[in-house]
């Protein structure tokens, strides 16, 4: 049966392959929706996730908490409250956490996220 909600006190956390801590707030290999999943990603304030790229999927960020140094491509900009990022297939992307506190995003990934599809492009000791 398709879980058409959940509660995030019950949602457990783990870490993705980039470093960030993931809560699923809704995923197929869970819930039983089909086409993307929607998680909450914080990454710990002077920390930065891993540059990395997704072969198949597409990815929204959405800042709710904290600020943001954003790399997509050859791009660096400040992200903050608010602030919507598109992240395309085979895009190298990284975000870190500016400031003191963590920063806490919404991803949505179409095809849902995977590890399998997550490819690291730096060692993780470079970060």
């Amino acid at each position: 049966m398709t879980s058409m909600k959940t509660r995030y006190a019950e949602i457990p956390v783990y870490t993705t392959k980039d470093g960030s801590l993931i809560r699923e707030l809704m995923h197929p290999a869970v819930h039983g929706n089909r086409q993307q999943s929607l998680a909450e990603a914080t990454v710990a304030a002077g920390s930065r996730t891993a540059l990395h790229r997704h072969g198949l999927t597409e990815e929204l960020y959405h800042v709710t908490s904290g600020r943001g140094l954003m790399t997509l491509g050859e791009a660096r900009f400040e992200v903050s409250v608010g602030d919507t990022v598109h992240i395309a297939p085979g895009t190298p992307h990284c975000i870190e956490a500016l400031g003191e506190l963590p920063l806490t995003i919404l991803c949505c990934c179409t095809p849902p996220y995977s590890h399998e599809d997550t490819e690291l492009l730096e060692d993780a000791a470079a970060r």
